[in-house]
């Protein structure tokens, strides 16, 4: 009873730190698009203006000045108009300031990252007995913050940014580092991160060649190189790609039937590849030896 308590406990501490780091991610997805529409216009590339001028009060703010405000009228938001996911259901979505409705994308940041943080818990596949152990935990859920905003640009905007990209793989370098430490130094746990990441980012960096950046981004290539260490297991990275493909085969199919798709349509692949990278290392495990188990009962 005292291990179901104390797991619960976590449970609701990490979702109420998951839906701080999603409030986050979420703000942070709409600086970086700020700063690219001001980058934009310095480049003499295409911008759009509207955008622009609502979303320019984000830029060139540091420190304390750079406060969370109301885009519409302006006016600097209070600590409980920021109470993540509540204070967006108690206002039903709405500006208190100017009473429009702000749309599902923070609440679905909100929501999405907190769900992550206890679902690595619940499932993550493997025990927390070291301090080496929970800091690869630890990192992943770090990483995990980095790829929400990573999933929200590029799923609005079809751009990953490749700093952020960076930085997964800097963790994930940690990360292998941390599992070789588990296991006692074994050079077969680089060696599988590095198959890992031959699947994940060598398979779409020939893509990319192949297909002169027609197919995948070239920011899908460093993602996904990002996303093979953190998996560290070339297994891992085969159901990553396998669960990547379908989901978006069934994105695609749904989307074709509902006429909300058409032919050519690009679409993003950097959150699939996300979504695909979730489900390996929380589920993967249990896919396998499912997958294996047809075979060999």
């Amino acid at each position: 009873m005292i291990v179901v308590m104390n797991s619960m406990l976590i449970c609701v501490m990490l979702g109420v730190v998951g839906a701080a780091m999603g409030s986050f991610a979420g703000a942070q997805v709409w600086r970086l698009r700020a700063r690219q529409l001001v980058e934009d216009k310095k480049a003499g590339e295409p911008y759009d203006k509207v955008e622009l001028r609502r979303l320019k009060p984000l830029v060139g703010k540091k420190g304390r000045a750079d406060r969370s405000i109301d885009l519409d009228t302006g006016k600097q938001l209070q600590w409980y108009d920021m109470i993540p996911v509540v204070s967006w259901l108690v206002l039903r979505g709405r500006s208190r300031y100017s009473g429009k409705f702000i749309g599902w994308f923070e609440f679905v940041m909100e929501v999405g990252v907190a769900a992550f943080f206890v679902l690595s818990y619940v499932y993550w596949p493997h025990t927390l007995d070291s301090p080496w152990a929970i800091g690869q935990f630890v990192v992943w859920l770090v990483a995990g913050v980095i790829l929400a905003v990573q999933f929200g640009y590029d799923f609005k905007w079809q751009l990953l940014w490749t700093w952020l990209s960076l930085w997964v793989i800097v963790l994930g370098l940690i990360y292998v580092s941390l599992g070789m430490a588990i296991a006692g130094g074994s050079w077969a746990i680089l060696v599988s991160a590095i198959g890992s990441v031959a699947i994940l980012g060598g398979l779409y960096l020939t893509l990319w060649w192949i297909s002169r950046e027609r197919w995948v981004g070239l920011g899908d290539v460093i993602l996904g190189g990002g996303l093979g260490l953190l998996l560290a297991d070339w297994q891992l990275a085969l159901v990553a790609l396998i669960a990547a493909n379908l989901v978006g085969t069934l994105i695609v199919a749904f989307g074709a039937i509902s006429g909300k798709i058409s032919r050519g349509q690009h679409m993003a692949f950097g959150p699939l590849l996300i979504i695909g990278a979730v489900i390996a290392q929380l589920w993967g495990g249990m896919l396998i030896d499912w997958y294996v188990g047809l075979f060999l009962p």
